[in-house]
């Protein structure tokens, strides 16, 4: 039998909105970012996905970083790549490279990585 009372579906909501509302706000503070808005740290993720945000970041700041370390390098090579050769219909260009070894551990667990920088831009 449908309902005629529209009080009676109310009625069951009410206490529900009063709970939420006397519910404490879960306090974030926005994330502080260390990094500059065109840096792209490469990592685990399909090379297309760092690719498209480099292209993004071309289009809006004009010139992108793309970091990467260790085992991630590779990856970090071809990001610049797909850019300058497939995505940038030659409009960007890498413009520098640097490597470089950071120490990383502390005591008998210190090793060296290496890492890369390649600066694309127009």
């Amino acid at each position: 039998m449908p309902r005629t009372k529209k009080s009676d579906t109310n009625a069951s909501e009410e206490p529900k909105a009063a709970e939420q509302a006397t519910a404490p706000a879960p306090q974030s503070q926005p994330q502080q970012r260390s990094a500059p808005y065109n840096h792209i740290f490469v990592g685990q993720k399909p090379v297309m996905n760092y690719a498209m945000s480099a292209l993004i970041q071309l289009t809006q700041a004009g010139e992108v970083t793309v970091k990467a370390r260790g085992m991630a390098i590779s990856r970090a090579v071809d990001v610049a790549e797909i850019v300058t050769k497939r995505l940038g219909n030659g409009v960007f260009k890498v413009k520098d490279i640097g490597i470089s070894t950071e120490v990383v551990g502390e005591g008998s667990e210190q090793r060296n990585i290496s890492s890369i920088e390649i600066v694309v831009g127009k």
